[in-house]
C-alpha cells in the first residue's frame, strides 16, 4: 500500500510560480510512473507531466516549457516545479504513482492552486 501526500498548492498571481511536492510512503518499492494530473470544477482529470522510474519524462502540450517534474526515488517523492503560470480556472493538482505489482494507481487527495490575472 501507498500514500500520496500532495504539497505546495496556493494562490499566485500570473507569472509567478509555484512547486509542488509528493511524499510517498508505505511500501514504495517498485513505483514505475508517477505523475502530476489536474482537474478544474466541471472538468475531466487530465494529465499534467509524468516521469519514469528511469526519469524519463512526458508533458502535456499546454504545460511544455514552463513546467518541469522531477522525482528522488531513494525519498519517494516528487516534484512539479511550475513556471510563468498562466490565469486558469482554479484546479486541484493530484499525484499518481503506478507500482509494479499493484492492479490499481495510487492518488493523493490534491492540492489546490488558483492563479490569478
Amino acid at each position: 500500500q501507498v500514500e500520496l501526500v500532495e504539497s505546495g498548492g496556493g494562490l499566485v498571481q500570473a507569472g509567478g510560480s509555484l512547486r509542488l511536492s509528493c511524499v510517498a510512503s508505505g511500501t514504495i518499492d517498485n513505483i514505475n510512473t508517477m505523475g502530476w494530473y489536474r482537474q478544474a470544477p466541471g472538468k475531466q482529470r487530465e494529465l499534467v507531466a509524468d516521469i519514469t522510474s528511469a526519469r524519463n519524462t512526458n508533458y502535456a502540450d499546454s504545460v511544455k516549457g514552463r513546467f518541469t517534474i522531477s522525482r528522488d526515488n531513494a525519498k519517494g517523492t516528487m516534484y512539479l516545479q511550475m513556471n510563468n503560470l498562466k490565469p486558469e480556472a482554479p484546479a486541484v493538482y493530484f499525484c499518481r504513482a503506478d507500482q509494479a505489482w499493484a492492479p490499481y494507481a495510487y492518488w493523493g487527495q490534491g492540492t489546490q492552486v488558483t492563479v490569478s490575472s
